[in-house]
């Protein structure tokens, strides 16, 4: 069987200066820390694709949806996985936080951005690499 990339959204959440982040669990990067976000389905947007997750993983409503500018090549080499990471960043604007998929996260917690908590996801890790900064002006 051939192989491919999938294609992965990650929804990056602003609130007070800090982005929320979910410790995974039972899935690829257990016990790692990521955004809210996952696969893009077939004829999604990615906008479509970042409320659906939202609404899946955490339950809170935001605002301005829109794409970051920043796209991650993901390997994730013990599990024999690749993943194009695109990166939507939306603003918190009302509901309470909750983990909707206790099977996939154990917690939610708001971080500041120069203070993110280890281990991070294959992917926030990349993008953290790069300089990306979610609180600064977008492409």
């Amino acid at each position: 069987m051939e192989k491919h990339p999938r294609v992965g959204v990650g929804v990056i959440i602003r609130n007070n200066g800090k982005v929320i982040l979910g410790k995974r669990k039972n899935a690829h990067g257990e016990g790692s820390w990521c955004f809210a976000g996952g696969h893009l389905e077939f004829n999604e947007s990615w906008e479509e694709c970042a409320e659906r997750e939202i609404s899946e993983e955490i339950g809170v409503k935001v605002k301005n949806i829109h794409f970051s500018g920043a796209v991650t090549n993901d390997f994730f080499k013990k599990e024999d996985k690749h993943y194009i990471t695109l990166y939507m960043i939306c603003d918190y604007d009302s509901g309470e936080v909750r983990v909707l998929e206790p099977e996939k996260s154990e917690c939610w917690e708001w971080f500041s951005w120069n203070n993110l908590p280890t281990p991070l996801f294959i992917p926030v890790h990349n993008l953290k690499e790069t300089g990306f900064n979610p609180f600064e002006k977008q492409l």
